[in-house]
């Protein structure tokens, strides 16, 4: 079994129920385009650019398992549009990883970096794999081989991988070796910013690991100022304990709320006293999931679900939350620190119910806000202090968050729907602009 500690998206298995119809997530992205689209009047001819990835990469490598055995390995890097700056997005190691799946992820990155005012366009990537079925050995070959197939197809200036579900800075830190050694010795330092999330011994940022979680807090904080809803005393649930769930739940603990019922791929647990987010990250970090876990009593998928509370973080995969699930919860507020964990039906009966819901494409926008500070900091020879990035990330997430609130109240749309509307004005300027060659 894999020692690399934990997911950074705890994951549970999509497509639950029995007869659910395919999710299909990139028809999903496609459908809020489309609404954003109509909104802001978006030029019909940059939406047929947009509706499509620039570059879908599929690579079929080879590994020496342990065993001796060669297993073939299938790989996907997804470049969706890089008008903005050099695509940027996760890495995902997953069973589940599809070419659909990775497309839709890859067009919300577009969004996320134009939202955020990023020079990015979005990228994503992954193997179709269980990382927690292979040892510490074949995950590193496993990586240096993925990387090493994927040869210039990425780069410090063109595309920039980043740890997402599976993977992490230990990853991201053979990643850049690999890539580092294929460049050739001259270049060799000066390729550091080939990938993000790396170790800070490695040349990543503090900050970095709790960035995604932390700008959802920042995002909650806002959302709670605008509601006059008090954080201290508040409850909140929370699917998914890895590197998002986490840290969100750490930095809410610090604000005085109170995570009362977690659940990831092992099962759920629920504690009405409310959970020390610490203890618990650090039974996730050296367990590998949340079984176990002394200080709760086991619950249904239903019960959690039905759990009523103030918050509710889904923080694991895509498609999590459809009507049956919706239908369940009794909360004021949704924070979606994973992508997409709202499928439309879902999304709609939670608006139905008067639930506050903070859209992914802006709550969870802290992890690659973090990574731009760490691709500059790597450009310049530069490191900053804790300080430094903390500050820049809070006024970054509170400029965005206050940006699509007041389009939303303007236009009349979801928050959704406005964070969409945001980035597609912004990446409709820069076609306006530029035009196209030749």
């Amino acid at each position: 079994m894999s020692t690399i500690g934990p997911q950074s998206a705890t994951t549970e298995k999509s497509h639950q129920h029995g007869d659910e119809v395919r999710y299909e997530f990139f028809k999903v992205i496609q459908d809020y385009l489309d609404q954003a689209a109509k909104v802001i009047n978006l030029e019909p001819w940059v939406g047929q650019l947009l509706a499509q990835p620039k570059n879908e990469i599929i690579v079929h490598f080879p590994v020496r398992m342990d065993s001796g055995e060669i297993r073939v390995f299938k790989g996907y890097r997804i470049q969706h549009n890089n008008v903005m700056g050099p695509f940027k997005g996760g890495i995902r190691f997953h069973e589940s990883v599809s070419l659909d799946d990775l497309k839709a992820l890859a067009a919300m990155m577009t969004w996320k970096c134009a939202l955020m005012r990023i020079p990015y366009g979005g990228g994503k990537g992954g193997i179709k794999f269980n990382p927690r079925e292979v040892s510490r050995a074949e995950l590193q070959r496993i990586t240096r081989r993925f990387t090493h197939a994927l040869g210039s197809n990425i780069g410090p200036e063109y595309d920039i991988p980043a740890p997402d579900v599976g993977t992490n800075g230990q990853i991201m830190a053979w990643f850049m070796d690999t890539y580092m050694n294929t460049v050739g010795h001259v270049e060799k330092q000066a390729v550091k910013g080939i990938v993000t999330g790396k170790p800070v011994t490695s040349g990543g940022t503090l900050g970095r690991e709790k960035a995604t979680g932390q700008g959802l807090v920042h995002c909650i904080v806002e959302w709670a100022k605008d509601n006059k809803f008090d954080i201290e005393g508040a409850t909140y649930t929370v699917q998914g304990f890895g590197n998002v769930g986490s840290h969100a739940s750490v930095l809410l603990a610090k604000l005085g709320a109170s995570c009362i019922a977690v659940g990831d791929h092992s099962g759920y647990l629920y504690n009405p006293e409310g959970f020390n987010a610490h203890k618990l990250q650090d039974w996730v970090a050296a367990k590998g999931s949340i079984a176990g876990y002394p200080g709760g009593k086991s619950i249904t998928r239903e019960e959690f679900f039905s759990t009523k509370a103030d918050m509710f973080l889904p923080c694991a995969l895509e498609n999590q939350v459809g009507e049956i699930e919706a239908g369940l919860l009794d909360v004021k507020l949704i924070g979606e620190g994973a992508n997409g964990p709202l499928n439309p039906e879902g999304e709609r009966l939670c608006l139905a119910k008067g639930i506050s819901i903070l859209p992914d494409v802006l709550a969870n926008s802290g992890g690659v806000t973090v990574s731009y500070y760490e691709w500059v900091q790597n450009k310049r020879s530069e490191s900053w202090t804790l300080e430094e990035v903390d500050q820049r990330l809070e006024a970054a997430m509170k400029r965005a968050y206050r940006e699509v609130v007041t389009f939303a109240r303007e236009k009349g749309t979801s928050l959704r729907v406005a964070a969409y509307g945001l980035a597609l004005q912004r990446i409709e300027a820069v076609y306006r602009e530029r035009e196209i060659f030749p």
